[in-house]
């Protein structure tokens, strides 16, 4: 599934299940929410912090959940994230090509 996919798929769900997108604010709000959320299920899973009775190790949902309401907003303010996420990329490398392969700090951690 492609970025354009996910987002007319968010969108056609809306349009036929959820009456409407929340407010712009509410989602960002929303989308905060559900960041937290996979915080909590990194601090466990990889972090110092162990799991509460009753608390899932649900990591793919959570990112999943963030991906929508990411979409969702891309959707109601009029993004393409294809065409966002290909400008990044292109930033990205034009900007940091060299910089994180001269990173002393990445290759002292058997990240190379």
């Amino acid at each position: 599934m492609t970025l354009e996919e996910a987002q007319l798929q968010v969108d056609n769900w809306i349009k036929t299940y959820g009456v409407r997108y929340f407010s712009e604010l509410t989602n960002m709000a929303v989308l905060t929410e559900e960041v937290g959320e996979l915080a909590r299920v990194m601090a466990r899973r990889y972090g110092d912090q162990s799991f509460k009775p009753g608390e899932k190790d649900n990591l793919e949902e959570e990112l999943a959940d963030v991906l929508w309401v990411l979409l969702c907003i891309a959707n109601q303010t009029g993004v393409s994230l294809t065409e966002a996420f290909a400008h990044t990329l292109e930033k990205k490398t034009s900007r940091d090509s060299t910089r994180h392969i001269n990173n002393p700090k990445l290759k002292d951690h058997g990240h190379e």
